[in-house]
């Protein structure tokens, strides 16, 4: 076999590959010996006839098929391995010449991701920060156990801060038209839990059972919902019921309702360990984050579109699941954000594809070079772990899938490289 090759562009390449009769005899018995067994040849049994009598038997046009499937594939799959090329989909061939079984000449298109040049990876750190926790994050964590534990009275009385407030709203534009998803009803508001914008809640002290109110507040302008920002909004709201909100007292007897716990101190150690743990979890989450993104940064590393694009696309999938949960449409998430699916794709979705693509690439890349792999006994683990967890017929089905399998062990491999860069 002979070939050339060229990149018309980083992220592709180029083959002019040939062989001759020596080369090309090869793969011509071994398409004959796997078409042999569905041929039959008076006086010989299925599969053992001479090969040059199995070949008079086949349709000419049908074996030309066969063997070009089989030399083309192998031929071209010699050149790209050759040339250590990271092709991302099957080449584009054209037939330059073909003489049956004797000579052969085709040109190979194929998108790839182009060399990759990693930095000393090796001597970038990032300095990791401690995990600390304050007391005012136990006494927060303690308040809303409170909070969870309080009675609600109904009260006819006039609304003060601090009580739960069961409210019908609306709010309109200065036309006067209804704002979309900017309503609720039978809705359970605390007063002072500043869960509305500012200014709502303030509204409504001083209003008793049955009272209707109207009032016109800003956005801010630093609002989640980038259509609402700065928007002057008026609300009608409805008082259905008002609720005084009685916490039980921060003491031993709170401490033990809680767990088995006989005071205060060992209830706040208790959480204070719960919540370090999960700091501690998120710091190490940050900081392999971080080095990566570093790591990342100093590679040099083209990306074919193809692949950008195909992560968008997962990235939309998630996206639309994300607002599904939250009780938004994918279609209203880009209102939210004023922008139009292109511009939401390219300003935000597309940068962090690419991000995701070199991330990947650059920790496969590292652990083939520092030889990290993934034993069976790993793979084994990790699947009786999710196996136990997932009690669901279906959901043990599926982590018996191959692919799925294959997936497992990736995610893995990538633990195992990420924990060696941030040793």
């Amino acid at each position: 076999m002979k070939f050339k090759i060229s990149y018309p562009t980083t992220t592709s390449a180029h083959l002019e590959i040939s062989a001759d009769q020596a080369e090309l005899d090869k793969y011509k018995t071994k398409v004959l010996k796997k078409l042999a067994s569905n041929v039959k040849v008076a006086g010989f049994r299925a599969g053992h006839a001479p090969i040059e009598l199995i070949e008079k038997s086949l349709d000419q046009s049908a074996l030309q098929n066969e063997f070009l499937d089989e030399a083309l594939t192998a031929l071209y799959t010699a050149a790209a391995r050759s040339e250590k090329l990271r092709p991302i989909k099957t080449p584009d061939v054209t037939m330059k010449k073909f003489v049956p079984f004797t000579t052969l000449e085709f040109e190979a298109t194929v998108p790839i991701v182009s060399k990759i040049v990693l930095p000393d990876y090796k001597i970038i750190k990032v300095a990791k920060k401690p995990a600390k926790i304050e007391a005012k994050e136990v006494n927060d964590v303690i308040e809303n156990l409170r909070t969870r534990a309080a009675v609600k009275n109904d009260v006819d009385r006039a609304a003060v801060d601090t009580d739960q407030l069961w409210i019908d709203f609306e709010g309109f534009d200065q036309k006067g038209d209804a704002i979309e998803r900017a309503d609720g009803k039978d809705y359970p508001l605390v007063i002072g839990s500043n869960t509305f914008i500012p200014g709502f809640e303030p509204e409504l002290i001083g209003k008793k059972p049955g009272d209707k109110t109207e009032f016109t507040l800003t956005f801010p302008k630093d609002y989640g919902v980038s259509s609402m920002k700065g928007k002057k909004v008026t609300f009608k709201v409805t008082v259905n019921k008002v609720q005084e909100v009685v916490r039980p007292k921060i003491d031993d007897a709170f401490a033990g309702t809680l767990g088995p716990f006989t005071s205060m101190d060992q209830l706040k150690l208790d959480i204070e360990k719960q919540l370090l743990a999960d700091k501690e979890d998120a710091v190490r989450r940050d900081h392999e984050a971080a080095v990566l993104k570093a790591i990342v940064a100093k590679t040099k590393v083209s990306v074919p579109k193809e692949l950008i694009d195909e992560q968008v696309e997962m990235l939309i999938g998630e996206v639309r699941q994300n607002a599904i949960q939250r009780g938004q449409t994918y279609e209203e998430l880009l209102v939210a954000e004023g922008k139009t699916e292109e511009e939401y794709i390219k300003e935000t979705l597309a940068p962090e594809a690419t991000d995701r693509v070199k991330a990947g690439l650059v920790l496969s890349e590292i652990a083939e070079l520092e030889k990290i792999t993934v034993e069976t006994e790993e793979l084994d683990l990790r699947l009786n772990a999710l196996k136990a967890q997932y009690k669901d017929e279906k959901m043990q089905a599926e982590l018996d899938r191959p692919e799925n399998q294959r997936d497992i062990a990736n995610r893995i491999l990538t633990e195992k490289t990420i924990k060696f860069l941030t040793k």
